[in-house]
């Protein structure tokens, strides 16, 4: 009998064709409308205002650029102030939206199971109306003589918040308070989005063998969940301090002038006063002194991953 024995065929298959002048460019002109975009309607308006910023004169008589960099002194000197309460209550919204949104996204992402749509829609309810609208509520809600106060004197919180200095003669409106509370019902749904899809992705095998090695829940939470979510909480804390640094719609509506943030210096700059260099210095500050923060807690976070 004979055997044949075959030899099989080690000839390696050929590598794909690289693709022509023409298909290596497709992904470039994919990305044009894009790069168009961000040139028209981000880096020339900023140029534009940083030209702005450096300009002497009046609207009569005109504004030209001379360089003047003193005005970034002089608007840093009058309204530093602002800068600090626009940190403060930015920070303080920040940490209020992780406290309130951190269990609301872990219940969303790990306990609500055929509820898990309803309660999404109900995050992204506040996004169905206009921001002006949702502060003008609040307004309404936090108003004197309303439930809220009423409620809260009573049981004698107004007097401890009037102790503390973030309320004033029992009343809540033109009050920090009222700021911080506006600022963190607005851009609550900013912190939550992030944590929850964070938190989504954590492979639920993970806490039944942490249950394994005889952890229990906070243990598992501090050594397990909250690591694994670091992504979405600094993804969330970024983009609520970021826009509520700049705000100036809460202050404006739920706030005296005593509590009056940057933004609404750069407002005033703007369209009352029509001092242009200085509303474009501050503009300048202010993205500096974020973007100076930012670049800090992104380093001291440790994560490269954000949602």
């Amino acid at each position: 009998m004979t055997t044949v024995t075959g030899t099989p065929d080690t000839a390696e298959t050929p590598a794909p064709a690289r693709p022509s002048g023409t298909g290596r460019r497709v992904p470039y002109w994919l990305l044009l409308p894009g790069v168009l975009w961000l040139l028209v309607f981000f880096v020339a308006p900023l140029v534009y205002q940083a030209s702005t910023s450096v300009q002497t004169g009046s609207l009569e008589d005109g504004f030209r650029v001379t360089w003047h960099f003193a005005t970034y002194w002089d608007a840093l000197g009058t309204y530093w102030p602002q800068f600090l309460r626009s940190i403060g209550y930015a920070t303080a919204a920040t940490l209020l939206c992780l406290l309130l949104g951190y269990p609301l996204a872990y219940l969303i992402a790990f306990r609500a199971g055929r509820w898990r749509t309803l309660l999404m829609v109900l995050v992204i309810a506040p996004f169905f109306t206009s921001f002006l609208i949702r502060t003008l509520a609040w307004k309404t809600i936090l108003s004197d003589g309303g439930p809220v106060v009423g409620a809260l004197d009573s049981l004698h919180v107004l007097g401890l918040t009037d102790a503390l200095g973030v309320t004033e003669g029992h009343r809540l409106l033109a009050t920090p308070l009222a700021v911080v509370c506006g600022l963190t019902y607005n851009f609550l749904p900013f912190m939550i989005l992030p944590l929850y899809t964070s938190l989504e992705r954590i492979d639920g095998r993970l806490h039944e063998a942490a249950g394994d090695l005889y952890a229990g829940p906070l243990t598992t939470f501090r050594r397990v969940t909250f690591p694994l979510s670091m992504p979405g909480v600094v993804a969330g804390t970024l983009l609520t301090f970021i826009p509520a640094a700049g705000d100036y719609i809460n202050a404006e509506l739920l706030g005296s002038p005593d509590q009056k943030m940057i933004g609404n210096v750069v407002q005033s700059q703007f369209l009352r006063v029509l001092d242009y260099p200085t509303a474009a210095a501050l503009s300048f500050l202010l993205m500096a002194v974020i973007l100076a923060m930012v670049t800090v807690y992104l380093r001291r976070a440790g994560t490269e991953d954000v949602v």
